[in-house]
C-alpha cells in the first residue's frame, strides 16, 4: 500500500515548481537549476558547471520525480550516497544506494525494487557498472536518466582522474533513450570537451553557472614571514577564520605557535 501511494504521489505533476515546492519546501529555484532541469527534461545531454553549494543534487533529483522510471545517480563517494539516500528517504522519496558497505541479498533486494518496486533515484559507484552483475539487471530497468557527480574524474586532464569513469559510457547501449547529465564545479574547456567526449553525449551542450561570490574577497601577499603575517591578521579581522597548511606537522608546529 505505501509503494502504490508513493508511486501515486509521484506519478504526475504540473510544473517543476510543483516538484520543489511539495517535497522541499521552496518556492524558487536557485540560479541555473532550472535552466540545467529544463534541458534534462527535454532529453539533452547536459555538462553542468556549479560551483560548490550551488544545489546540484536538485538538478537529478527534481528530473528523477518528473521522470518516468529510475534516475541512476553515479557518485565515487559513499558516505555521499548514504547521506542523500537518508534523507531522501525521510522525504517519502524511494532512494537506495549500492557500495562495497552492502551484503550480496542487499544488493540484490535493491536490484529488485529498481526492476520492479518503486525506486526513483538509485545511486551507485562507478566500478559498480563494471559488474556483470549491475549490467544484466541494468538491461530489466527502465532507466530515464544517468546523472553523473564529480565528472571531472573522467578527464586525464582533470586533477582528480579515476580510470572507472572512463567505463561508464558502455552503459550507454544498455540503456538507449537515457538523458545523461554531467555534473562538476570544476572544469576547464579541455576538461568539458573530454567529458562530453568520453560520456557519448549525443550534441555538445554546457550550462555555465556564475562562480562569482560577492560576499568573498580575495586577497593574496607576498611575506617573508608567514607566522608574523597570520598574527597581523588574526589581530585586524574580527571573527573565526581558517588556516590551512601543507602538512599535519606544519598544522601541529602552528598550532602550538597559536595557542
Amino acid at each position: 500500500i505505501c509503494a502504490m501511494k508513493r508511486a501515486q504521489e509521484h506519478k504526475a505533476y504540473s510544473s517543476i515548481e510543483e516538484i520543489l515546492k511539495q517535497w522541499w519546501g521552496y518556492d524558487t529555484f536557485r540560479p541555473f537549476q532550472r535552466e540545467i532541469i529544463e534541458s534534462v527534461l527535454a532529453h539533452h545531454d547536459t555538462l553542468a558547471l556549479m560551483p560548490t553549494g550551488g544545489g546540484k543534487s536538485l538538478t537529478y533529483q527534481i528530473p528523477a520525480l518528473a521522470l518516468d522510471g529510475l534516475t541512476i545517480v553515479i557518485t565515487p563517494l559513499i558516505a555521499l550516497m548514504k547521506d542523500q539516500v537518508d534523507k531522501l528517504r525521510s522525504m517519502g522519496i524511494a532512494a537506495a544506494a549500492i557500495h562495497s558497505g552492502l551484503d550480496p541479498h542487499r544488493i540484490e533486494l535493491a536490484l529488485d525494487n529498481c526492476t520492479y518496486g518503486d525506486t526513483k533515484l538509485l545511486y551507485v559507484s562507478p566500478e559498480r557498472l563494471n559488474t556483470e552483475l549491475f549490467r544484466t539487471r541494468l538491461r530489466r530497468m527502465n532507466v530515464s536518466l544517468v546523472a553523473v557527480d564529480e565528472a571531472h574524474c573522467i578527464s586525464q586532464w582533470g586533477y582528480d582522474f579515476r580510470p572507472s569513469y572512463l567505463n561508464i559510457a558502455q552503459i550507454r547501449p544498455i540503456i538507449p533513450d537515457a538523458t545523461f547529465l554531467a555534473l562538476t564545479a570544476s572544469a576547464t574547456e579541455l576538461v568539458a570537451k573530454d567529458i562530453m567526449h568520453h560520456l557519448q553525449f549525443r550534441e555538445p551542450y554546457i550550462i555555465r553557472s556564475k562562480f562569482a561570490r560577492p560576499n568573498l574577497s580575495y586577497a593574496v601577499r607576498q611575506t617573508e614571514d608567514k607566522y608574523e603575517q597570520l598574527l597581523r591578521i588574526v589581530d585586524n579581522v574580527a571573527g573565526s577564520g581558517i588556516v590551512y597548511a601543507r602538512t599535519r606537522e606544519g598544522v601541529e608546529k602552528l598550532t602550538a605557535q597559536l595557542q
